[in-house]
């Protein structure tokens, strides 16, 4: 796989009540990734970016609801969330990543 797509795949964690917690008890991550994006691309992707083993991969395409926004009617994007299970003995902490990034 070419690394520069894979750089690009992953595009952000996703940050709630759900996924804090299947981080704790399933040992999950949860992500927002690519619309195009395959299974294959997302665990070689958190792989070579986190650095971890993974142990299987979910994905789960989100259709945009449609929203009144006034008097118009409009439709919030499309959205497609990955759930990554870590292998046994693995561990991802996205706030010593995030700190990690940042001092480069």
């Amino acid at each position: 796989m070419n690394q520069q797509r894979l750089m690009k795949v992953i595009l952000a964690p996703v940050v709630s009540e759900k996924s804090n917690l299947l981080a704790e008890k399933r040992n999950q991550m949860t992500f927002k990734v690519l619309p195009d994006a395959t299974k294959a691309e997302v665990k070689a992707a958190v792989e070579l970016l986190f650095g971890v083993q993974v142990a299987s991969v979910t994905t789960v395409a989100i259709k945009g609801k449609v929203k009144r926004f006034g008097r118009t009617l409009g439709r919030r994007s499309n959205v497609k969330k990955a759930y990554v299970s870590l292998a046994a003995g693995q561990e991802l902490d996205l706030e010593s990543v995030a700190a990690a990034a940042d001092k480069e």
